[in-house]
Order: structure tokens, then C-alpha cells, then sequence
């Protein structure tokens, strides 16, 4: 969308809340003009893969597009594009150029498939069908650079994450006949290896490999004291419904919340009575 705007002869602005921007997504077009200061003065703003206003960050007084693909979304903007059966928001967007014969370069390309790849979690998410081929077969002759996005998005690793990701299934429990594995990761943990929030996603993902494991739970201590929390599944455990219940929200099979003022131990305990009863 970005080059997009550009070609329109736009003026632009990039913004992200999040300072510490995940590290693999450097790759990415465009990734250097990222700002984390909402721009003083603006007729327009466009949301991506957010599913509420909270989550912006931002407090927004113009009118707000919202494209997105979550079936939690709050359809907050003043104009929504929501298309829950798309497999990510990049999906939403590469299906809106095609209907309006917008042009998609190769770094338009590379973005559109950079998130067809993660949403996907490399063509492996139960949403994944016929169209979500499609698009990437697409995409690929629209000279997407599909190697460089599967290397950096799914290979690539820091010293602290590989630490991190070591201790975290060092750490983890199996409970309710080992159907179910759960993390838990302290504000100690994370500052002992050196990592970044986002370094915690990779050994979740992975603990949904062992077998019989059902569904996976990360609880992790933000450095603010806030508990992040991350639930992944298979089959037909609906972790969307267990974030909801925290005001989080996401998809059945991969969801997540944020919880303020109470303690991990507090959190787990809540968290666990839910799954036990989802279970």
C-alpha cells in the first residue's frame, strides 16, 4: 500500500507503535522508513491486520480505513475491508488490486507474499487452500522474492533467540495427558538471554511438532509487567474463544491477549481453568 501511495504521489507516513520491531522483517521494502511517531497533521489513516482500535496505539481523529481478516475484528473504521475467510491481510489487499487492475511490482509483490508466508506459518495453517496458492503462484511471477522472505521469516536467528528458545523448552510443562504444552516466560528469562519479545514465537510454534500436543499456551512478563499471552491449536480447540475471554481476540487456531496488573502465577491459573475446560 505504501508503494502504492507513492505512485499516487502521495504523502506518506509509515507508522508502527512498536518500537522494537521484529528483526526478520528488515527484509522487507520499505522497512527503513518506519516511524514511531504518529504524524502531527493527517487527512487519512489506513489500518493493517488490526483487529482492535486498542491496539493501534494511537488515539485517530480522521477517518480510518480497516483491513483486516480477523473474525474478532471491532469493525472500528470509518470504512471496513474485512474478509474473514482470507488466510492473511495481505490476502485482502493483493485480491484489492487484482479487482481494481492496480499494478504490483516486485516489491509490492515481495511484501503481499511476505505475509501470505507468515500468516500461513509456511503454507501449514489449517486455512490454507486452494487460493492461498493461487496468490503466492501469482505473486512468484510477479517476481516476489519467495526465498529471501522463507529465509528470513523462518531460518534466520539471533544468538539470543536460539538461547531464549533453549531455555523456554527446557522450562516447559506438558499437562492433561500431554495434549497440552505451555511456556512460561519471566521478565528473568528474557534479560538472562538477551532477547526480544517477539524471539518467544518461534519455540511455541515448534512445541505444536510433539506429539499428541493439542493445543500450546506462551504466557510471557512483559518489561512494563504486563502478561502477554499466546494460544496456538489444532483440530477443533478454538483458541480465539479462550483469548476472548481477556479481551484478546485472533483466529480459532492462533490467538492471543494482554492481560494488565496481575501476576504471571495469576494469569496461568485463569488461563489453565479455561483450557481444562475448552479440553
Amino acid at each position: 500500500m505504501y508503494t502504492y501511495l507513492m505512485r499516487l504521489e502521495k504523502k506518506v507516513t509509515l507508522f508502527c507503535v512498536t518500537e522494537q520491531v521484529n528483526h526478520r522483517l528488515s527484509f522487507l521494502p520499505w522497512f527503513d522508513k518506519m516511524r514511531h511517531q504518529f504524524p502531527a497533521k493527517v487527512d487519512l489513516a489506513i489500518s493493517f491486520d488490526c483487529g482492535a482500535y486498542k491496539r493501534l496505539g494511537v488515539e485517530v481523529s480522521v477517518p480510518l480505513i480497516n483491513i483486516d481478516h480477523h473474525k474478532s475484528n471491532e469493525y472500528y473504521g470509518s470504512v471496513n475491508v474485512i474478509d474473514t475467510s482470507a488466510i492473511s491481510t495481505t490476502q485482502v489487499l493483493f485480491d484489492a488490486f487484482v479487482k481494481n487492475d492496480i499494478k504490483i511490482n516486485p516489491k509490492m509483490a515481495t511484501s503481499l507474499y511476505a505475509g501470505l508466508l507468515d500468516d500461513s506459518h509456511g503454507f501449514l495453517a489449517p486455512k490454507t487452500d486452494a487460493r492461498s496458492f493461487k496468490m503466492a503462484a501469482r505473486l512468484t511471477e510477479l517476481k516476489a522474492d519467495i526465498r529471501h522472505c522463507a529465509t528470513a521469516l523462518f531460518h534466520e536467528n539471533s544468538l539470543a533467540a536460539l538461547r531464549l528458545k533453549g531455555v523456554m523448552f527446557e522450562k516447559m510443562t506438558l499437562l492433561l495427558d500431554a495434549r497440552v504444552v505451555v511456556h512460561r516466560v519471566t521478565r528473568k528469562i528474557m534479560d538472562h538471554c538477551g532477547a526480544h519479545e517477539v524471539d518467544c514465537e518461534a519455540a511455541l510454534e515448534e512445541s505444536m511438532g510433539l506429539p499428541h500436543v493439542e493445543l500450546a499456551l506462551m504466557l510471557r512478563e512483559n518489561r512494563d509487567g504486563n502478561i502477554k499471552g499466546s494460544l496456538r491449536s489444532i483440530g477443533d480447540h478454538d483458541v480465539e474463544k479462550i483469548a476472548s475471554v481477556f479481551g484478546g481476540g485472533g483466529h480459532q487456531h492462533a490467538a492471543g491477549f494482554d492481560v494488565e496488573g496481575e501476576s504471571l502465577d495469576v494469569v496461568y491459573e485463569k488461563t489453565l481453568a479455561i483450557i481444562k475446560e475448552e479440553m
